[in-house]
């Protein structure tokens, strides 16, 4: 009965840790299959990131790429005003427009002359009247002379030879003054003409190299026997750029001549006030020394 019992007990005890054995195997089990989903489920979702990072790689590339091509493609179709300017000059032909350029080069040559010479030729009206008139009060003739002498400008010279002739009364000084004022003003006006005339022959010469190029257009019409767009379009177009080139020649130098031409001008009602002035001077002068 013992031994019934003791084997009994032997086969629970050995029951039990069978199960135990088996609940222990089942858990490692259920954690490894855990662990292979979260690790399944991370790799999935890693994948995902990286497909999606791949894929906005991709869309950035493009879209850069897309930019570069339309940049390459509208960079050559914009082009700087100069470039076309200088591609139409050269489309124009070398023969006409050569002259047109050369008589833009000579007048600006002119222009740019005039504008220095009559830029020092501008003087302190005033401010020379009054050194004449303290040179006089103090010195005399002579130190008002030298005062002119080192003064330059049109009016200093009208001044200087209006002194000169002091001792031969005024009405000499008076006639002095209208004669060196007609010289200064020639001096003042010299070259104006030679740029009027270059505003006049730009446009001529480019109105002559049209009417060139037209008679070429229908001299090829003529030789073809047939009206072919294409056969004189490229014959009307030089015509059409020569008389262009001349027109914007003629402009050019017609902005810089009317600025020439206000500037004689100023210089010239300067040099009449100035005149005026000086005379009173030497009168008032006369009087004090008589």
């Amino acid at each position: 009965m013992k031994k019934a019992l003791s084997l009994f007990a032997i086969v629970v005890l050995s029951m039990g840790t069978v199960n135990a054995y088996a609940q222990e195997d089942m858990a490692a089990t259920e954690e490894v299959v855990a662990d292979s989903a979260v690790t399944e489920t991370m790799d999935s979702a890693d994948a995902a990131v990286d497909s999606a990072a791949a894929t906005t790689d991709s869309a950035v590339t493009e879209e850069v790429a897309e930019e570069e091509v339309v940049v390459e493609e509208s960079a050559p179709a914009e082009k700087a005003f100069t470039q076309i300017l200088k591609e139409k000059f050269i489309e124009g032909g070398a023969f006409f427009m050569s002259f047109v350029l050369l008589a833009l080069v000579l007048g600006l040559a002119l222009v740019i002359e005039r504008i220095i010479y009559l830029t020092f030729a501008q003087t302190n009206t005033e401010k020379l009247l009054n050194e004449v008139e303290g040179a006089l009060n103090n010195g005399g003739i002579e130190a008002a002379k030298e005062v002119c002498r080192n003064t330059r400008g049109p009016v200093a010279t009208i001044f200087f030879e209006g002194l000169d002739h002091y001792s031969e009364g005024l009405d000499m000084v008076d006639k002095s003054i209208m004669s060196v004022g007609s010289v200064e003003n020639g001096k003042l006006e010299k070259g104006v003409s030679w740029i009027s005339l270059f505003i006049a022959l730009a446009p001529m010469l480019g109105f002559m190299g049209t009417v060139i190029g037209m008679i070429g257009a229908f001299d090829a019409i003529e030789a073809a026997g047939d009206i072919n767009p294409s056969l004189v379009a490229g014959g009307i177009k030089i015509a059409l750029l020569t008389t262009v080139f001349g027109l914007i020649v003629a402009i050019i130098l017609q902005v810089f001549y009317n600025l020439i031409v206000a500037m004689i001008d100023s210089i010239v009602i300067n040099m009449e006030d100035a005149s005026i002035s000086f005379l009173d001077l030497l009168v008032a002068f006369n009087k004090k020394n008589s």
